[in-house]
């Protein structure tokens, strides 16, 4: 996949906000309450937990919040923040959340779409530290393409995996496979692991390891050390910590050739957020 360019990047994050705003107007409200593979967190919750981060980017950030209820997957004061932000919509209707988030999106896209080049190029907040608008606009896609998939998997709503956030979610999951391998798994030195990732977003991604560190290098390499094949879904859901390696082989959704110790812990290590 070809780097965006700034107008295209906001085109990509449009495309997938109307996406869930089109998927959230066919929902029941006990649709809304379903629960998702995000621990504690409803189909609702991914859209409030969207709507949150977008209000503090436009410089309302929701303040005074009362404290969640204690929960053994927040992990840190980002994870708890998270958990207040859904925490504080859990008694509105999903169509109520659903309203918020589209006047919160429609806002920022008009304000994106109003940026010239020193606006993209403006200091931003991002989940890795300091940086651009320009930056933050790959992890914000991200972000909404994982949740929206949250939400469609709670429900048994296929839809939205032949698109552009989807090869973005997928680019961001390949740019950290060299920390996984090297960094996470440990692989050492003169091993190769190939990611073999299925269509409709295809790509062979091998990664090397010379010297001690992890590099991206020819995937028609021979005789890997192993080669994980898995769809786009499956490698975007291990990179983000939705499921684990182990499940995933137990279930066939990833089919691991070559050094099975290796593979393993490298299929253990693939969560790169958290």
């Amino acid at each position: 996949m070809s780097a965006m360019d700034d107008q295209e990047l906001v085109d990509t994050l449009d495309e997938v906000w109307r996406s869930i705003d089109a998927l959230g107007a066919t929902l029941t409200e006990a649709e809304w309450k379903a629960p998702s593979e995000l621990p504690g967190w409803s189909v609702q919750d991914n859209v409030v937990h969207l709507s949150s981060i977008e209000s503090m980017l436009l410089g309302r950030p929701w303040k005074g919040l009362d404290a969640a209820p204690e929960a053994e997957h927040v992990k840190n004061d980002m994870g708890a923040d998270n958990e207040k932000a859904v925490h504080s919509r859990r008694s509105w209707s999903g169509a109520d959340a659903l309203a918020e988030f589209h006047a919160l999106t429609r806002e920022r896209i008009e304000r994106l779409r109003a940026l010239d080049t020193a606006g993209f190029d403006a200091d931003s907040w991002t989940p890795q530290g300091p940086g651009t608008v320009r930056t933050l606009l790959p992890f914000r896609i991200f972000d909404s393409y994982a949740h929206e998939q949250d939400m469609r998997r709670a429900l048994d709503r296929p839809g939205g995996t032949d698109t552009r956030a989807a090869a973005q979610a997928v680019e961001m999951g390949i740019g950290a496979m060299p920390f996984v391998v090297g960094k996470k798994a440990g692989a050492p030195d003169g091993s190769t692991v190939v990611f073999s990732i299925a269509a409709p977003l295809a790509d062979d991604v091998a990664i090397e390891v010379v010297d001690g560190r992890a590099r991206r290098c020819d995937p028609g390499v021979d005789a890997p050390t192993v080669r994980l094949a898995m769809s786009a879904a499956t490698f975007e859901r291990l990179g983000s910590g939705r499921i684990s390696g182990a499940a995933c082989l137990e279930r066939g959704d990833v089919v691991l050739d070559g050094d099975d110790e290796l593979g393993r812990r490298v299929l253990a290590s693939m969560n790169y957020l958290f």
